[in-house]
């Protein structure tokens, strides 16, 4: 997966948010302890995270806090998912082949961060319509690269609700 893919993922997460800008994102997500303004601050943070992990190469670096304030206004929490997804997406095209960074689970290249992030994106992005009582329904070119990229082993389902079996978030029939 390459930069492009997060830029997707971001642009389908900016267009669910931005159409519902106007709703309550202080509302609790089904199942979870976040409200919809915590997801995106969340998202905004952990692709920068990503960003700074990948370009910091593989020792754990935790000199930085990055801290996106969920109480941000819903325009500003929306841009801020843009704005850190470019700065992945850069960081991820950028990087030379064979390069990895540091994450919890494991090093990954580039285009495991790429994957990951639009992982999140796709994931949370679908918490958020879920919390806001919209629906989300993402590009199916970008969840099956995703599914594939990072779940080789998913059962042989339609991709989306797959990927959210993987994350843990419905079961499959």
């Amino acid at each position: 997966m390459e930069g492009a893919h997060v830029l997707e993922a971001a642009a389908a997460c900016q267009a669910l948010l931005g159409a519902a800008a106007d709703r309550d994102w202080a509302r609790r997500i089904p199942e979870m302890d976040w409200t919809v303004a915590e997801a995106a601050g969340h998202l905004a943070e952990t692709i920068l995270w990503y960003a700074t992990d990948l370009a910091a190469g593989e020792r754990r670096l935790d000199t930085m806090e990055l801290r996106v304030p969920p109480a941000a206004a819903h325009a500003d929490l929306i841009r801020t998912v843009g704005a850190s997804a470019t700065v992945l997406a850069r960081v991820v095209d950028a990087t030379p082949p064979g390069a990895r960074g540091w994450h919890p689970m494991g090093q990954a290249d580039a285009s495991g961060f790429a994957a990951m992030a639009c992982d999140e994106l796709l994931g949370h992005s679908d918490d958020a319509a879920r919390g806001l009582g919209v629906p989300f329904a993402p590009p199916h070119g970008l969840v099956k690269a995703t599914l594939t990229r990072l779940f080789p082993w998913a059962p042989d389902a339609d991709p989306w609700p797959a990927l959210l079996w993987c994350n843990g978030r419905i079961a499959l029939p």
